[in-house]
C-alpha cells in the first residue's frame, strides 16, 4: 500500500456554478412590477376622475352663472340675483373643496376663502363684499351686480385652472 501523503491523487480543482443571471427575474420581482403598474394605473385614473369631476362642476357653474346673468338682464331683482350668486358660489365651493374647508365659512372668513384662488382681495375688499352685505341691505343697487358677475366668473375660471386648494 502506498503512502497517501506521498502519492498524488487524481483530483480536479473545484468548479463553481455559473453566476446567477439577472434575467429572467424571479417570480417575486414580476409580482412587484405588476403591483407597481397597477398602482400607477389606479393613480392615473383617480387623477383623471378628479379632474373630470372638477371640470364638470365648473362647467355647470358657468352655465348657471350665464342663466343668472340672463335673468338679471331680463329684469330679475338685484337682491335675488345676489342671493342666487351666493348659493351658486357656496355650492361650487362645497363641490370642489372638502366640506370642512368650505361649508361652515361665513362672513369675512367666507370672503377670504373666495379670495384664495384669485390671490387678491377682490371679494373681501372689492365688489365681492355684496355677497355678505347684500342680504342685510334694504336694497341692492343694480350697478353693483355686473362687477359681481364678472368677479364670480373670474373665480370660477381661476378654480378651474388651479389644482390645489384656495390660499
Amino acid at each position: 500500500m502506498a503512502n497517501p501523503a506521498t502519492t498524488e491523487l487524481p483530483l480536479r480543482d473545484i468548479h463553481l456554478p455559473e453566476p446567477v443571471s439577472w434575467w429572467p427575474p424571479a417570480p417575486g420581482w414580476w409580482g412587484l412590477l405588476a403591483l407597481l403598474l397597477l398602482l400607477a394605473a389606479a393613480a392615473w385614473f383617480w387623477i383623471r376622475w378628479r379632474r373630470h369631476r372638477r371640470l364638470a362642476a365648473t362647467t355647470l357653474a358657468e352655465r348657471e352663472l350665464d342663466t343668472i346673468e340672463a335673468d338679471f338682464q331680463a329684469g330679475l331683482d338685484a337682491a335675488e340675483t345676489v342671493r342666487r350668486l351666493s348659493v351658486l358660489m357656496r355650492r361650487l365651493s362645497i363641490s370642489l373643496f372638502p366640506r370642512s374647508e368650505a361649508a361652515g365659512l361665513t362672513g369675512e372668513a367666507w370672503l377670504a376663502f373666495l379670495d384664495g384662488p384669485l390671490q387678491r382681495p377682490a371679494f373681501s375688499s372689492g365688489p365681492g363684499r355684496v355677497l355678505i352685505e347684500g342680504p342685510y341691505r334694504p336694497a341692492v343697487a343694480s350697478d353693483e351686480i355686473q362687477p359681481l358677475l364678472v368677479l364670480c366668473r373670474e373665480w370660477i375660471r381661476a378654480v378651474t385652472r388651479s389644482r390645489g386648494r384656495p390660499q
